[in-house]
């Protein structure tokens, strides 16, 4: 492991793939087999199992549990306490194969709400919004706000987080968007 990762004397890290300037906090545990990139920060008490890729620069706050076939791309935010599964239909009496658990994605630049769960099998879509407490029973389209149990979508966000107008301009940065294929995309020249 790269000597710039810091993990706490309270932390168990298992993994020895954990990217530079990475930390690890009080009461976390990444297993073996587990592999994150540089420059995230792992916060207290969250869990990764083997099997899960967490990418660069990505935040996982307190209490969140990453599962064997999550994929975190960079640049995700995970807020406090929300939870990933990977078994669409548990049974306690009945085990199954992880070769049998279903993959999710989270895309580049999304961000997942504090309290949010996120059922096996779906993507969240690039710079998506998840807020708080929803939970996600299907596919997030880039760019999307979903909220609710089962979560809905209720509107558009920009790259940079803020929520967009009905024109598709961000108060805030002022990147631009289109319409395109029923989701949204910046428009040619902008970053998304």
């Amino acid at each position: 492991m790269d000597p710039s990762v810091f993990v706490h004397s309270h932390a168990l890290c298992e993994s020895e793939q954990v990217g530079p300037r990475t930390r690890v906090w009080a009461f976390a545990h990444v297993m073996k087999g587990a592999v994150i990139g540089a420059d995230c920060n792992v916060c207290d008490h969250a869990f990764v199992e083997s099997g899960a890729v967490v990418g660069d620069r990505v935040t996982i706050k307190n209490a969140v549990q990453i599962w064997d076939k999550v994929v975190i791309e960079d640049e995700v935010f995970l807020g406090p306490n929300m939870i990933f599964t990977n078994d669409f239909n548990p049974r306690a009496g009945f085990k199954k194969d992880p070769s049998a658990f279903l993959p999710t994605l989270v895309a580049h630049g999304a961000t997942i709400g504090a309290n949010a769960t996120i059922v096996a099998g779906v993507t969240i879509g690039r710079a998506a919004f998840v807020g708080a407490g929803a939970v996600v029973t299907r596919t997030v389209r880039d760019h999307a706000l979903v909220v609710g149990s089962p979560a809905k979508e209720i509107g558009w966000m920009c790259a940079c987080g803020a929520r967009l107008a009905e024109e598709l301009v961000c108060s805030e940065c002022e990147r631009r968007y289109e319409s395109f294929d029923g989701g949204l995309r910046p428009l040619t020249g902008e970053s998304s």
